[in-house]
């Protein structure tokens, strides 16, 4: 992620040079209408976590997508305690830059933390974030309340709490 932004600012930064070395010079001025733009601000691309309403549910916290996400009561702290075979029925949220806050989700209460397999997952409110591999579609909940892996699962309010 940073080499890509170093990068992106080098090749920026050589450009702005190229134009102010440029071999010809002008008598004219620039008028506002033909001045340079602003240059794009870099694009986010941490995964999204945002509040979606379910028929069941309410308000629960989804991910880009609209998947729904979920905790799991036996991780303690930011800590994941599901790996191989949990992993393979609750994947991790996981994520390659900053969490995003989509509609109606807390900026304020998205982290991140290191699986054992270096991968960033997503946490939310201190609770690292799983799907479920049930979901099939959007708004889908199904994980919901599932006692497994020694735990009990649960979809997030957009407070962080577990909904019981």
């Amino acid at each position: 992620m940073h080499s890509k932004v170093l990068f992106t600012s080098a090749i920026t930064a050589l450009a702005l040079l190229a134009a102010a070395c440029g071999g010809t010079t002008s008598t004219a001025t620039a008028s506002p209408a033909s001045s340079a733009s602003p240059l794009p601000s870099p694009v986010a691309t941490g995964t999204k976590i945002a509040v979606a309403t379910s028929a069941k549910l309410g308000q629960i916290l989804v991910d880009g997508n609209g998947m729904t996400v979920y905790l799991f009561v036996k991780d303690t702290g930011t800590a994941s305690t599901c790996y191989t075979s949990c992993a393979a029925i609750w994947p991790p949220v996981v994520t390659t830059g900053a969490p995003q806050a989509g509609t109606g989700a807390d900026s304020s209460l998205l982290g991140t933390t290191t699986r054992t397999d270096g991968k960033v997952e997503v946490t939310y409110a201190g609770h690292p974030l799983y799907y479920f591999v049930q979901d099939k579609a959007a708004g889908d909940a199904t994980g919901q309340g599932i006692n497994g892996f020694g735990g009990l699962w649960w979809v997030l309010a957009p407070s962080g709490a577990a909904m019981h």
